[in-house]
């Protein structure tokens, strides 16, 4: 197909729903990102972070050992616990152990969200902005997670299961913000890339 026919092919065809959901997402986190609203709140949060002293505890939180953030290898363990706890939810005999995965993936949020508000806290505005929005769907999947454990702690497995699939929804909302925050951060560290 030459070029001209491509660019008649491409203007005449009907955008995908995969596209305008993109195209949708996109926007949404560049107004998000141009947003002045929250700035106010997250000046002060950010002061508020950086001025806990925690000496060498703060490099370590924030990877430099590692040499990158250590905020995205933490945040596997509730991730992974909370998505085998779904599979196990969906298939038969799963017995306790969506249970034990549930608590265990919000025993590992703790650390998980400490690496990541020490990460915001030196963020410019932008990715602060979006870092916000990714922190206020991690406490609503806190939330969702934690009335699933207690449900299922009292032996109601049907709220459980239903509480964890809202959980696993609000995890996929602040992955695809937090995938962003961090990708923006290393665009704007090498402009290169």
């Amino acid at each position: 197909m030459n070029t001209h026919a491509l660019d008649t092919f491409t203007q005449t065809t009907k955008p995908s729903r995969l596209d305008t959901a993109s195209a949708w997402w996109l926007t949404t986190l560049d107004r998000m990102e141009r947003s002045v609203v929250a700035d106010p709140a997250i000046r002060v949060l950010q002061r508020g972070v950086r001025s806990i002293p925690m000496g060498d505890v703060r490099d370590l939180l924030r990877g430099r050992p590692l040499g990158h953030p250590v905020h995205p290898l933490l945040v596997q363990v509730p991730i992974g616990c909370w998505l085998s706890a779904a599979v196990l939810d969906i298939v038969p005999g799963g017995g306790r152990a969506p249970t034990t995965l549930t608590a265990v993936g919000l025993a590992g949020v703790i650390p998980a969200a400490v690496a990541g508000w020490a990460d915001w806290a030196d963020l410019p505005p932008e990715q602060a902005r979006v870092g916000l929005a990714h922190a206020v769907s991690n406490v609503a999947a806190v939330a969702f997670y934690t009335a699933s454990l207690t449900a299922r702690l009292r032996r109601h497995p049907t709220k459980g299961r239903l509480w964890s699939f809202g959980g696993l929804a609000a995890v996929a909302v602040s992955g695809a913000l937090g995938g962003h925050v961090a990708y923006r951060q290393a665009v704007g560290a090498n402009p290169a890339t």
